[in-house]
């Protein structure tokens, strides 16, 4: 079966430069708009593992759905009235974290998602001007400008889906890791080799992992950001003994856990757990065990022994 021709003309949509300045300008007042971090953490979806945007569209888009099967029913005017007040109170939220999470994407994301938010901002005008025709006691024109609704917030839908499932924003781009990954032991380096307090990139059957040593102790976790795939052996250390060896009076460092900022779009997670300390990442990074035998490190799998 061939694509649907639609599919080319998104495809497209990639390439789109002249999309370039109207994306920087609204990335300028996004990020002016929501400047304290943990807001931003939040909406990302840093508190529950995911991005929160995907789940907050079901609110909208469900409200919507059952104010059209109303619609098509009589005597249900004003039930169908207050499912698209739900849904357009609710579109703004959900807008609000798709933003936020847009702003930290790729060029070629951005662009899809450029036309994916004006879709999506054109049905909620759709529907607002419902209700107020609605209001005005034009049941029918209410209905029309309800379904054209739909019908642009379902095109905006497909752009959504070409965002997440072919383009691959808001997803894991490290949970392939564990699975291609042999089991057992695996030779990393010699811990004479490993610098002290410094990011090292290691490929070991062809993975690339990020190791960072501590004194006799190793840390290694995948080097793929599981944001975008940023190369995290590129990106700095926040944090910990080694980084801060000395405060200003000679004495020791803070001890606090040592975290690699990514250099692509700043994401954080702790060096030790792989924890995220920070977004636009949601998912943790993949943390290997490790133990030192004969001068050799060697890494391997929590649980694949």
């Amino acid at each position: 079966m061939k694509p649907l021709p639609a599919l080319e003309l998104v495809t497209r949509l990639e390439d789109a430069e002249w999309l370039d300045p109207v994306s920087k300008k609204v990335r300028k007042v996004v990020k002016r708009a929501i400047r304290p971090k943990w807001a931003r953490d939040v909406l990302h979806g840093v508190p529950i593992g995911h991005p929160v945007h995907p789940l907050a569209v079901q609110v909208p888009m469900g409200a919507w759905i059952s104010a059209a099967v109303l619609d098509a029913l009589p005597g249900n005017d004003k039930a169908s009235a207050l499912l698209i007040g739900v849904g357009t109170g609710a579109a703004v939220p959900s807008a609000v974290a798709g933003f936020t999470d847009w702003t930290q994407l790729h060029p070629q994301q951005q662009r899809v998602g450029l036309v994916h938010a004006a879709a999506n901002i054109t049905a909620t005008g759709l529907y607002a001007a419902s209700l107020v025709a609605r209001a005005r006691g034009s049941r029918g024109g209410g209905k029309v400008l309800a379904y054209l609704g739909l019908a642009v917030v379902g095109a905006g839908g497909f752009l959504g889906g070409h965002l997440t499932y072919r383009q691959a924003a808001g997803v894991n781009h490290s949970e392939e890791i564990p699975h291609r990954f042999p089991s057992g032991w695996q030779p990393l380096a010699a811990l004479a080799d490993l610098p002290d307090g410094k990011l090292h990139k290691i490929v070991v059957a062809e993975i690339p992992l990020l190791a960072y040593r501590e004194g006799e102790s190793v840390s290694v976790l995948s080097d793929v950001c599981s944001h975008l795939s940023g190369p995290l052996h590129e990106g700095k250390v926040k944090g910990g003994r080694l980084q801060n060896r000395v405060d200003q009076n000679g004495g020791p460092g803070d001890g606090s856990d040592p975290c690699v900022v990514c250099p692509w779009h700043g994401s954080t997670f702790s060096l030790r757990t792989g924890e995220v300390q920070a977004g636009p990442a949601t998912a943790r990074q993949p943390l290997f065990e490790t133990r030192v035998s004969g001068g050799l490190v060697e890494v391997c799998l929590p649980g694949a022994e």
